[in-house]
């Protein structure tokens, strides 16, 4: 064979092989991408809670409280992470008490799995990860679709020090995971578990769910307010061998977040941003319309700070001032939101115009997270 035919052959085999073409299945496994804030606190009481985007905080403590931050500190080659630091200790842990940091995914991203099928692919999971508390932590792969997990354990040997961690998953032979933009699979790193969740035996296999074989042995970061806990780095691939994480440029990766979360407005100083453009239907309600940077993921919901004279309506030479927007409820538009004002101003039906943020510390996003 020639030495021009043994380079297109091994093109041809890294392109056709685990290494080649597109391989991390998670969104922002670096955590470049925050567009809520840097960092949020008191959080514990409730699940769903978010800083750093695609990265979720889940299940709830009884008392225990910790802040969650985009942090600077991370290993070379990265430069941001997830950082959990305990605020409040809940050194006896409630029954139901568990936190976990982890995402959410859609099914019709992970048909390359094969789940369900006698194909079925293990899935490889590779990350950075650091804290001030050794032991045993889980990493949980739960098929929410058809109430099936596999845990895994991984060691937390050094204090305040990046480890690299990588745990492959075998295929799962049973559950077909649906095409659609739906809940499908949770990854859950686990910080912290009750009785509830931990009293049962630990499953080595794919099985059923059973909240109580979840998190056995599971080391408590709760224990103590000096405590925290930080990852960055996560990669989700096919097959069993870890590869060098997949670093995507910033515009990339918030492209792929603005999916779930889009951020219209954020005013964190004086001057008014600019929202969209507006006309007056009659001298009450005002119509405009915003296109999404991105399809989203489905028909989100408006987030946004009201408050007595927020926005204003610029028209006519003049401006109005009202408390808060209105969206529409069209379950089908995923490419733009038709954003209403329904308060009584003084402008002029036919008017057209712009609105723009009217105090600090105004926000304005649409949500379309699962």
């Amino acid at each position: 064979m020639t030495k021009a035919a043994e380079l297109a052959k091994m093109g041809e085999v890294l392109t056709n092989s685990q290494i080649g073409g597109r391989r991390n299945i998670v969104i922002n496994g670096s955590a470049i991408v925050a567009q809520r804030g840097t960092s949020s606190t008191g959080l514990g009481g409730s699940a769903g809670v978010f800083v750093c985007d695609r990265w979720r905080g889940g299940f709830t403590m009884n008392s225990g409280r910790y802040t969650m931050t985009q942090d600077s500190n991370a290993p070379a080659g990265f430069s941001k992470s997830v950082k959990i630091d305990v605020t409040t200790a809940e050194s006896s842990l409630n029954a139901a008490s568990t936190m976990a940091l982890g995402m959410i995914m859609e099914g019709q991203d992970l048909q390359q799995l094969k789940k369900g099928t006698s194909s079925a692919e293990s899935v490889t999971f590779s990350f950075y990860v650091k804290s001030t508390t050794t032991g045993t932590y889980f990493l949980e792969f739960f098929d929410y679709t058809n109430g099936r997990l596999l845990n895994k354990s991984y060691t937390i040997n050094s204090a305040n020090t990046w480890e690299y961690k990588t745990i492959t998953y075998e295929g799962d032979t049973t559950g077909t995971l649906n095409n659609d933009n739906l809940i499908s699979l949770l990854i859950n790193f686990c910080l912290a578990s009750g009785t509830n969740r931990s009293s049962g035996t630990l499953g080595t296999t794919w099985a059923a769910h059973v909240d109580a074989n979840r998190f056995v042995g599971q080391t408590n970061l709760f224990a103590s307010t000096s405590n925290d806990w930080a990852i960055t780095g996560l990669q989700m691939e096919l097959g069993s061998q870890a590869t060098p994480f997949e670093h995507r440029s910033f515009g990339e990766e918030l492209g792929l977040c603005q999916r779930y979360y889009t951020v219209l407005c954020e005013q964190i100083d004086g001057g008014g941003l600019a929202i969209c453009n507006m006309a007056a239907y009659s001298s009450s309600i005002l119509y405009g319309v915003y296109n999404f940077p991105t399809e989203m993921r489905a028909h989100p919901t408006l987030v946004q700070v009201t408050g007595t004279n927020n926005y204003r309506f610029y028209r006519n030479g003049t401006n109005d001032y009202f408390n808060q927007l209105e969206i529409d409820t069209d379950p089908q538009n995923t490419r733009n939101a038709e954003l209403h004002v329904d308060q009584d101003l003084s402008h002029t039906a036919g008017h057209a115009g712009w609105i723009r943020s009217g105090n600090e510390n105004t926000f304005v996003a649409f949500d379309a997270e699962l």
